[in-house]
């Protein structure tokens, strides 16, 4: 259950309360019956793991230069040729 935070518009008493969402929120200054406000706060929420951030999303390549059209497709690579078998001994007996 959430903490609520008052303060009274009258005295400026502040008061946290522990309340269900569904409880009618606090209007009486428990101290001098004046008007109580409720107080925002921001809120403590953490996003921890992955998938929450934009770059979480994407691919891992980069495409930080554009591509031009003048751009030259990637030639393959030579591939050696294939090493000679060596040459048997003949043995004469």
């Amino acid at each position: 259950m959430p903490t609520y935070v008052y303060a009274c518009k009258d005295c400026g008493h502040g008061l946290e309360v522990v309340q269900s969402f569904t409880d009618e929120a606090l209007t009486i200054c428990p101290e001098c019956q004046g008007n109580l406000r409720k107080k925002f706060n921001s809120v403590g929420v953490v996003f921890k793991g992955s998938g929450f951030y934009r770059n979480d999303s994407r691919a891992t390549t980069s495409s930080s230069t554009p591509a031009t059209s003048d751009s030259k497709p990637a030639e393959k690579a030579a591939t050696p040729a294939p090493a000679a078998a060596p040459a048997k001994e003949s043995t004469s007996a």
